[in-house]
């Protein structure tokens, strides 16, 4: 054993890289995990690649998976790893331009066989060419490391290889003071009916940790301690998982069964697999032919009487706006989530982009107004779930929720909620069978009254052709026709009466507003703090409600000399911004698949404070 000394660290950004098939996604995920449980704050960024199943050994079937653990709060998962684990050479061609000098590179030297040099383009060894000069270089032969521990285990050397990923994440595990209990018990689970494959990963996580503890690796490992957080039940959960949960939650809020209408699509397609394992809850899943089906299916569900919702991202969006245009048109509760991805048409699937905003505002025919909601990160889409479902109900309109696949991919530790202290979501049925108009609006919100087949006494006319105020009966009358477009607008504005005030974090007027929307939140609140503390005149408003805006977010822009708005776009929200309270913003945008670095943002608050 040597005589490492042990260094604290308030955090640390770890990224693992290799091929599809290296199991790099599930290494990173026990790591999390695992750090979850020590109690640290943290937030992942799984980068997958566009491939279904690209070459092996080659650039763009690399997949990674990057972690920011501290005892401080975490809202990113880290501009710069710290450390990076790659598998193979492609791995580290792809990853190394962003990592910092000074960094540690562990590598697999067994993979950097000449085949594999050339697949990644590389000329030369780069373990022997002072390529890495400047970096901490651990270099491992995972393969041979692995195959020695698991000698008489009556398994292929195939299968024996396959295990070298639990060996580097017990390397990890003694680098950064990880227990190894957590991963051994999920590998039991696992692997419940096959014990040889679970002796066999068992083994390589010891033997990786073995190897760092008596290997003179390094001249210190580190600890990273828990986070000071409030007291309660805590899990790690990743964006479409607590998407999921929420929805269930609503359901129960609401009293009434879910129907998801889906078709898979990246990446969305969790959302469906997640809530097919609440049948207990009245959780209904229907995994249509195509989009347009699965939506309708949904709008069916609502009108008998259940919670219609359908997920999809951008593409699909595309092909259910004629039927989300009948759900404004009927009037009828529909939850609609849109996980973003970079577009157009098929674009790069596995890539996060914010593209759809005006999309989901006013890609349909005719003047169809609805509610359009986002998340900010994987631990609020719960809320945000239950939120798009009560306002769904309680105006009677379709709400479109924007998640992306940053937030839907990445986790963070989510504080279980008391199920008995969620409020409960009322339904405005009708009451008088006599007096029963089926578009007769509420005071407040203008919206009908949910009557649903089997009620009798209130059978009506509904469908896709403008019906006569109040009766619903078809009418082509052209003043009936402006009167009902406007009602149903005046409905989404009301909206606004119900969700909260914008809110911002820092003065309540100065020098620099930055207002962020979906999953820019975590890099613009820590880029605004830091400059917070140099003591910059400079504010954050995230915006979470964009259809209809917060009542007071025009007023609140005034009272800032300048505004800047990034986004993962083009300007999607700028625009709207600028359209609608007449006012100048600055813009910074990226549309490369990848979210915001803290530092990019930080450095154009630099710029305009300057």
């Amino acid at each position: 054993m040597t005589t490492t000394t042990r260094v604290e660290l308030d955090r640390v950004t770890i990224r693992f890289a290799g091929d599809s098939g290296d199991g790099m996604q599930l290494t990173g995920t026990q790591f999390t995990n695992t750090s979850a449980i020590v109690g640290n704050d943290l937030a992942t960024f799984p980068d997958f690649p566009a491939e279904i199943r690209a070459p092996a050994g080659t650039l763009p079937g690399v997949s990674s998976f990057q972690v920011q653990i501290g005892e401080t709060d975490i809202y990113t998962p880290g501009d710069d790893p710290d450390v990076l684990v790659a598998m193979n050479p492609a791995a580290l061609k792809v990853n190394l331009p962003v990592i910092p000098k000074g960094s540690t590179v562990i590598v697999d030297t067994a993979s950097f066989t000449r085949r594999n040099l050339e697949k990644a383009g590389y000329d030369a060894n780069p373990l022997e060419d002072g390529s890495l000069e400047g970096y901490h270089l651990i270099e491992v032969d995972l393969t041979k490391l692995t195959l020695n521990a698991l000698e008489g285990l009556e398994l292929d050397n195939k299968a024996k290889t396959r295990c070298k990923n639990f060996c580097a994440l017990g390397m990890m595990y003694w680098m950064y003071t990880r227990p190894l209990e957590p991963t051994k018990e999920w590998i039991e689970r696992k692997f419940a009916r096959k014990a040889i494959l679970a002796e066999a990963n068992k083994l390589a996580l010891q033997a990786g940790y073995n190897y760092a503890n008596t290997a003179d690796l390094m001249a210190s490992s580190f600890e990273v301690k828990p986070a000071q957080i409030a007291p309660g039940i805590y899990r790690s959960i990743s964006g479409n998982q607590a998407l999921a949960l929420g929805l269930v939650a609503a359901s129960k809020q609401v009293g009434l069964p879910i129907f998801l209408g889906t078709y898979p699509i990246t990446p969305a397609s969790d959302i469906l697999h997640e809530l097919s394992k609440y049948k207990e809850y009245g959780v209904i899943t229907f995994q249509a032919e195509d989009e347009i089906a699965a939506v309708c299916a949904a709008i069916g569900a609502s009108y008998g009487g259940g919670l219609g919702m359908t997920s999809t991202s951008g593409p699909g969006m595309a092909l259910k706006s004629e039927a989300i245009g009948l759900a404004v048109k009927t009037e009828l509760p529909l939850v609609i989530v849109n996980v973003q991805r970079a577009g157009p048409s098929t674009g790069m699937p596995t890539k996060t982009e914010q593209s759809d905003l005006l999309q989901s505002l006013f890609a349909r025919n005719g003047e169809s107004p609805l509610c359009v909601i986002s998340c900010s990160r994987p631990t609020d889409c719960f809320d945000v779930a239950r939120e798009a479902t009560e306002i769904a109900v309680r105006f009677m309109t379709p709400v479109i929720l924007l998640s992306d696949g940053f937030i839907a991919n990445g986790t963070g530790p989510w504080k279980i909620p008391d199920p008995d202290a969620l409020p409960q979501i009322d339904i405005h049925r009708p009451s008088d069978p006599e007096d029963f108009k089926p578009y007769q609006r509420a005071e407040d919100t203008l919206a009908r009254a949910w009557a649903i087949p089997g009620m009798p006494g209130f059978e009506h006319r509904i469908g896709g052709l403008e019906g006569q105020n109040e009766t619903g009966n078809v009418s082509y009358d052209p003043k009936n026709h402006e009167t009902m477009s406007l009602l149903r607008a005046e409905k989404i504005q009301r909206i606004a009466q119900f969700i909260p005030e914008q809110e911002v974090v820092g003065p309540e007027s100065g020098d620099l507003l930055v207002v962020s929307w979906g999953g820019t939140y975590g890099s613009v609140y820590s880029a605004v703090l830091q400059a917070q503390r140099e003591g910059k005149s400079v504010a954050h408003a995230h915006v979470r409600y964009i259809s209809p805006l917060p009542r007071n977010l025009g007023e609140l822009l005034q009272r800032y000399k300048r505004i800047l708005v990034p986004e993962l776009n083009l300007g999607q929200l700028s625009k709207l911004l600028q359209y609608t309270y007449g006012i100048k913003v600055e813009t910074l945008n990226k549309i490369q698949g990848q979210p915001f670095k803290v530092r990019e943002i930080k450095s154009t608050i630099d710029a305009l404070l300057a």
